[in-house]
């Protein structure tokens, strides 16, 4: 058997191997949905993202101002309640924000709205706060102006993202694993000479 490593290739003894995750059918995808959209449903704020920030509404008594809110925004940490009473929102974001760039305020004195930079532009967010229900995050498609808006290299990595997701979800090989297969078959022909029926990409 022949081992050979270079910068991007690496061969390697079999290993076990994960099969492809199976696909849902429609009544279990629906089924999914709708388990998600109950437990979204079912949290005290709502909250919508592009791949590069994040809003979220909060819902307050009417006639409260700005001042009666407790408010901690910080770059890991979220608290938002009224003064003098327990928190209606409280815990860690799910991955940094820019604590600079992000802001909060009270709308028509009833409504607590926050928004906020993440820190890594080429990420979605499953919830909002650690250990909150997640949504699938392989469903959601940006709008293609929203697309449009980011740089070359962010596109590009959004892009990628989102092929490997769906790939991912098919059971597919990502794009990297599909590089380094092509690598690999260009490697065996032009080393014909070598064994390489029990080595292994990784």
């Amino acid at each position: 058997m022949a081992i050979i490593e270079d910068e991007t290739v690496s061969l390697h003894p079999p290993l076990p191997t994960e099969p492809a995750p199976r696909e849902l059918t429609e009544e279990e995808a629906a089924a999914r949905a709708a388990k998600e959209k109950s437990e979204q449903e079912a949290l005290p704020y709502r909250w919508t993202q592009t791949i590069s920030d994040l809003d979220l509404t909060l819902p307050l008594p009417q006639g409260t101002r700005a001042r009666d809110l407790a408010v901690t925004l910080k770059k890991r940490d979220f608290r938002v309640g009224l003064k003098g009473q327990p928190p209606l929102v409280e815990g860690k974001f799910w991955a940094d924000v820019k604590e600079e760039d992000s802001t909060w305020s009270v709308e028509d004195q009833n409504t607590f709205t926050l928004h906020v930079e993440k820190v890594s532009s080429a990420q979605w967010w499953p919830c909002v706060i650690e250990g909150a229900p997640k949504i699938d995050t392989t469903k959601i498609v940006p709008e293609n102006s929203k697309l449009s808006d980011l740089d070359g290299e962010t596109r590009a990595m959004v892009e990628k993202m989102m092929y490997d997701n769906r790939q991912r979800e098919m059971g597919k090989p990502t794009s990297d694993e599909l590089k380094k297969q092509e690598m690999f078959e260009k490697f065996k022909q032009q080393h014909p000479e070598m064994d390489f029926s029990n080595a292994k990409m990784t």
